[in-house]
C-alpha cells in the first residue's frame, strides 16, 4: 500500500501528464482524506488513482499479493484475492458478479485496453471465475435485473476490522466531480451503517437456507 491510515498524504497515482491535473489531484487527496468513510478514485481499468485512510484501515488485514492488493486495482482484489471475502460480506453476489459487469461494460467500450485483457486473460485461466464471467454473470443478470449491477446507492454487507463496526453494511456512493469524470477517473465511498444486531427471526432464516444454487449465482428470492 502506498499509505497507512493516519500517515501522509496519500499520492495520486498513476500520476497525468498535466501539470494542473497533478495539482488538481494532490488538492482531491486532501480533501479524500478528510472523509471519514472509505473513499477511493479509480479509472477504467480500476487501478487505484486515490485513496484514503479509511479506506486503508477497511483492507489492512489482508495478506500480500503479488497483483490484486486494494490499493493497487479494486477490481483484481475483488477477483482474485483470497481475502476478499473476508471483507466484502456476501462476496460472490454482492461485489463479484456487479464488479464483473462493470468489467464487461468495460471491455466492450476499450476493447483494446491492455489492462483490461490482462484481466481477462486471469479471468480466463481460473476456472471458477471463467464460468462466473461466460455463464453466471448474464444469468446473475436477468435474475437480478440490470439496476442490481448499478454500484451508486448499492447497499452491500461487508466485516469492518474495527470492532466498533464488525458487521455492517455500505451505501456506496458514487461523487465524481467534472474535472475527475474529464480525467477518466470515479470516486466511490463506502458510506458505513450502523452495524447489523441480527434477530431471532433473522438468525432462523439464515439457519433455514440450502446451498442448492450454483456458487456463481446468487439463490432467487422470492
Amino acid at each position: 500500500m502506498a499509505y497507512q491510515a493516519g500517515g501522509p498524504r496519500p499520492q495520486p497515482r498513476p500520476v497525468p501528464e498535466s501539470l494542473e491535473a497533478q495539482a488538481y489531484l494532490q488538492d482531491y487527496a486532501a480533501l479524500l482524506e478528510a472523509v471519514p468513510f472509505p473513499s477511493v478514485v479509480v479509472d477504467h481499468r480500476w487501478d487505484v488513482v486515490l485513496a484514503n485512510g479509511a479506506f486503508e484501515t477497511l483492507f489492512r488485514g489482508v495478506g500480500p499479493h503479488p497483483t490484486a492488493m486494494p490499493g493497487d486495482n479494486f477490481l483484481r482484489f475483488v477477483l482474485f484475492h483470497p481475502d476478499a471475502g473476508t471483507v466484502l460480506v456476501e462476496h460472490e453476489s454482492s461485489w463479484c458478479l456487479p464488479m464483473l459487469a462493470h468489467f464487461a461494460a468495460a471491455v466492450e467500450r476499450h476493447a483494446h485496453d491492455h489492462g483490461l485483457q490482462s484481466i481477462l486473460r486471469d479471468i480466463a485461466q481460473d476456472p471458477i471465475m471463467d464460468a462466473a464471467y461466460r455463464h453466471g454473470l448474464p444469468h446473475w443478470i436477468r435474475s437480478v435485473g440490470p439496476d442490481a449491477v448499478e454500484h451508486d446507492g448499492a447497499v452491500r454487507p461487508l466485516m469492518h476490522p474495527d470492532p466498533r463496526w464488525g458487521r455492517t453494511d455500505c451505501r456506496i456512493v458514487g461523487e465524481t466531480p467534472k474535472t475527475l469524470q474529464d480525467m477518466g477517473y470515479t470516486r466511490l465511498t463506502l458510506v458505513l451503517r450502523e452495524p447489523r444486531r441480527p434477530t431471532a427471526a433473522r438468525r432462523a432464516g439464515r439457519a433455514g437456507r440450502t446451498a442448492s444454487h450454483l456458487s456463481v449465482v446468487p439463490a432467487a428470492e422470492a
